[in-house]
């Protein structure tokens, strides 16, 4: 049986890969069962207008229309072939990047792939619930734009496993669907992945912070010298971008929305009038961006040593010539103070085992202009409030800094001290119950919830107003 490109567009050649095939043809039923299971619940049959790709090419990676989820063609795409790619960095540097993969580094580019592909259907999974509370129809069809792509990027790594490791890939690809999100005896392999998202708040936080943690290390993969990775990787960026957009302007609408609530009372307090305060919102931030932080792993890591030496996997923005000068590594060194035996100390590491930390650092960079927008919002409204990013060691459950308690500007604190301080710097039981409060759906054409202001423009060049998600059993109610 072939696999029609009408069925599963792709540019990997599936019609003359009677192996491929096969392996795929027998994955994909299981994919759709689970897809059903924990995709969005409840809207299936509806239709929404999502954007589909069909091919690589300007013209084609973004194709418009209605379509139900079920009904997704769910592709397989790689970035062009460049027969003449060498390897960028470590060891092997200058060398002719590598079609299949190396008997030396199986295990560990196996490794990679599965921990980056497993992370896809958890989110999926982690906001299967949030149609029902959506806060407009512009927003719930953001929802199921990211999901459907992510259901996608798994696509692109279980063709990775099918294709180049046998039948510890085909296992690998059929584990994806048998783990769930916070299952307690079958949990998602990554901690942030396994956190529930029962609030739109928390939704944007983590398409903002956790899928931007995904933007780096799908860049720092696509450097890797195993060059069907690299170009899987390429193109997963370039729908990445959208679940960015999706966190980003999510949480700078509620900026300016609470900015709006502040205004209508003279003690500034938004609960009053249904809105989300910036105190609130900080103790999101908080949480959300220290936990994806636990992503990168630990900052003196063997790990990442390993990887960047055998070519596996890069810093972001390794081989375009502007960040880095240094592509091999070995004679430079980071220094990063944490706790040990009691006292802050510092710590010289080899640049290759802190490269988990230079991702890092690239990351928090680009986190922050997301903080400089959402703060201009509260300058030009003249108020003195501005949200930040708790330094590094805060709340780490994962590295250098996960063996001693620190507080929001980096300084380590007693435990109990840390306890007390959550009050004030993490969302409490309570705080979480006031925000899931606000999550009254809201389907009128053009209209949103109380707690979010209205996004600049709509998709595609279609109105606020445009009915992006069309209900199969209910009409939507005319603005």
């Amino acid at each position: 049986m072939a696999i029609s490109s009408d069925i599963i567009p792709n540019n990997v050649d599936l019609d003359s890969n009677r192996k491929l095939q096969k392996a795929l043809v027998a994955w994909q039923p299981r994919f759709l069962e689970w897809w059903n299971d924990m995709g969005p619940r409840g809207y299936q049959q509806d239709m929404v207008y999502l954007r589909t790709a069909v091919s690589v090419e300007s013209s084609g990676w973004a194709h418009y229309d209605y379509v139900r989820m079920p009904e997704y063609r769910w592709g397989i795409f790689l970035t062009p072939n460049d027969p003449n790619r060498t390897i960028g960095f470590g060891d092997q540097m200058g060398k002719p990047a590598w079609q299949q993969v190396p008997g030396e580094y199986r295990k560990e580019l196996r490794r990679l792939i599965v921990t980056q592909c497993d992370t896809e259907p958890a989110s999926v999974e982690q906001q299967r619930l949030l149609g029902d509370t959506a806060p407009s129809l512009y927003d719930m069809r953001n929802l199921f734009q990211v999901n459907v792509e992510e259901g996608r990027h798994l696509w692109a790594m279980v063709h990775l496993l099918h294709e180049y490791f046998g039948r510890d890939g085909r296992e690998e690809a059929e584990d994806m669907l048998m783990r769930r999100s916070g299952d307690v005896d079958s949990p998602r392999i990554l901690e942030a992945f396994n956190k529930p998202i029962d609030d739109w708040l928390a939704f944007f936080c983590f398409t903002m912070f956790t899928d931007r943690d995904g933007k780096f290390q799908l860049g720092a993969l696509a450097e890797s010298a195993f060059d069907p990775l690299s170009r899987a990787t390429r193109f997963m960026l370039t729908e990445e971008a959208h679940h960015l957009f999706v966190g980003d302007t999510g949480i700078g609408r509620v900026v300016r929305r609470t900015i709006e609530l502040m205004a209508q009372r003279e003690d500034r307090d938004v609960t009053q009038l249904g809105g989300i305060p910036l105190t609130l919102l900080q103790k999101y931030i908080n949480e959300w961006y220290s936990a994806s932080m636990d992503l990168f792993g630990s900052e003196d890591s063997s790990n990442s040593a390993t990887y960047f030496s055998a070519g596996l996997k890069g810093r972001f923005g390794e081989t375009n010539g502007k960040t880095y000068e240094d592509h091999v590594a070995l004679e430079t060194y980071r220094d990063l103070k944490w706790m040990e035996e009691g006292r802050l100390t510092n710590h010289e590491i080899p640049m290759r085992r802190a490269m988990n930390l230079e991702l890092a650092d690239s990351y928090r960079k680009d986190c922050s202009s997301a903080l400089n927008r959402w703060n201009k919002f509260l300058e030009e409204a003249g108020l003195a409030d501005r949200l930040y990013l708790p330094e590094l060691s805060f709340n780490r459950k994962v590295g250098v800094f996960s063996e001693h308690d620190y507080d929001v500007s980096g300084n380590p604190v007693a435990h109990n001290d840390f306890a007390s301080g959550c009050v004030e710097w993490l969302p409490s039981e309570a705080d979480k119950a006031y925000v899931k409060s606000l999550m009254v759906p809201c389907l009128e054409l053009g209209k949103f919830a109380n707690w979010i202001a209205p996004p600049r423009k709509g998709i595609q060049s279609n109105p606020i107003e445009f009915p992006y998600v069309q209900f199969h059993d209910k009409q939507t109610t005319e603005a």
